[in-house]
C-alpha cells in the first residue's frame, strides 16, 4: 500500500461519569456515557517508512516527550501482538488541549490503531487491537470506534454503540491542566470502598434529544466537585456555560478542566461560543456536533 492514510482523532466527551467505587486492583469502577466531537486532532501515516512521529499544530508544545507519546506506544503495543506489523511515519497535528479531560492522547492512540489496523488488514474488533488499546490507557478502547456508547469498569467494558440525536455543544477549556490522579486522590476512596453515589440512568440505543437530555440531568460527573477544588476556574466555566442562552445542560468532561454545554440548536451553540470567546479570549472555546 502506498500513499498517506489519514484519521481524525476527535475529543472524547463524558456526558456523564459515575464513580461506583474503588476496586481491589486499585482502579476505580466507572459508568460513563461517552461521545465524540466533530473536530479534533489529525493523524497521518505514511507507510513504507521507518517508524517515527512528528507533532505539529497549535497545542504541539504541550504534547510532551515524543518518546512517551501514546501514538508510538500504541504502535509498539500492537506490534508486540502482531509479528511483522507494518507501520511508517506518523504526523500528528495537535489541536486539542492536553490534560483536559477530553481524551486527546487516548484519541490519538486510538487513531493510530485504526490506521495500523487498516494498513495490516486487521478488523477493529480483533482482540489484539482491543488488548493493545487497553494496555495504553483506560480511555483508549472506547476511542477506537469513536462513537457514543456506555463505558464501564475502568474502561474495559464497552456497551453497544449508541446512535445519538444531533447534539449541539460548546466546549470550553480554561487552559489549566488537571491531572486525573490528583482528582481521584482528592475524592479519596480506599481500595474496596463503594462511593454510595448511586448508579447510572438507563440509556436507549437510539434516544431522542429530549429523552437523552432528561437522562443526563439525572446523571452526574462525580469528579466535578473534586476537580473544581483543584482548579476553581472550572466552576466559573460551568457558570458561564449554564448562563448562555439556549443552554440545556452544563457539565465538566472527564477529570476536567474542559466543560461543555448542550444547546437546542446549532445557531444557539455558535452564538454562545462566539460570546464566550470574546469575553474570555484566553480560553479554548469550540462549538461542535457530538456523536
Amino acid at each position: 500500500m502506498s500513499g498517506s492514510l489519514v484519521e481524525r482523532a476527535p475529543a472524547k466527551i463524558n456526558l456523564s461519569l459515575h464513580i461506583l467505587g474503588r476496586r481491589d486492583d486499585g482502579f476505580h469502577e466507572l459508568e460513563s456515557l461517552v461521545c465524540f466531537s466533530a473536530g479534533g486532532d489529525t493523524l497521518t501515516l505514511e507507510p513504507d517508512a521507518l517508524l517515527s512521529l512528528q507533532v505539529d499544530g497549535p497545542t504541539a508544545v504541550q504534547a510532551g516527550d515524543l518518546s512517551e507519546n501514546l501514538v508510538l506506544r500504541a504502535t509498539h503495543a500492537l506490534r508486540a501482538r502482531v509479528p511483522g506489523l507494518k507501520a511508517g511515519r506518523f504526523t500528528l497535528v495537535k489541536r486539542l488541549p492536553v490534560a483536559a479531560g477530553i481524551g486527546g492522547g487516548s484519541s490519538d492512540a486510538a487513531a493510530a490503531l485504526r490506521l495500523l489496523a487498516g494498513l495490516n488488514d486487521l478488523a477493529l474488533d480483533d482482540p489484539r487491537v482491543f488488548e493493545a488499546a487497553a494496555e495504553i490507557g483506560s480511555d483508549v478502547p472506547v476511542c477506537v470506534h469513536a462513537q457514543a456508547r456506555m463505558m464501564r469498569g475502568r474502561g474495559e467494558k464497552l456497551g453497544a454503540l449508541i446512535t445519538l440525536p444531533r447534539l449541539f455543544a460548546v466546549l470550553v477549556n480554561p487552559g489549566v491542566p488537571v491531572e486525573t490522579k490528583s482528582v481521584f486522590a482528592r475524592i479519596g476512596l480506599n481500595i474496596g470502598q463503594s462511593s454510595g453515589f448511586g448508579g447510572h440512568p438507563l440509556i436507549d440505543e437510539n434516544p431522542s434529544r429530549e429523552g437523552l437530555v432528561a437522562a443526563m440531568k439525572k446523571a452526574r460527573n462525580d469528579m466535578e466537585d473534586a476537580a473544581s477544588v483543584i482548579a476553581p476556574v472550572i466552576g466559573h466555566c460551568l457558570a458561564v456555560l449554564a448562563a448562555a442562552p439556549g443552554a440545556k445542560l452544563a457539565r465538566m468532561s472527564g477529570s476536567g478542566a474542559t466543560c461543555f454545554a448542550l444547546f437546542e440548536d446549532c445557531r444557539a451553540a455558535k452564538m454562545a461560543a462566539c460570546v464566550i470567546r470574546r469575553d474570555h479570549p484566553e480560553w479554548w472555546v469550540k462549538s461542535s456536533l457530538l456523536r
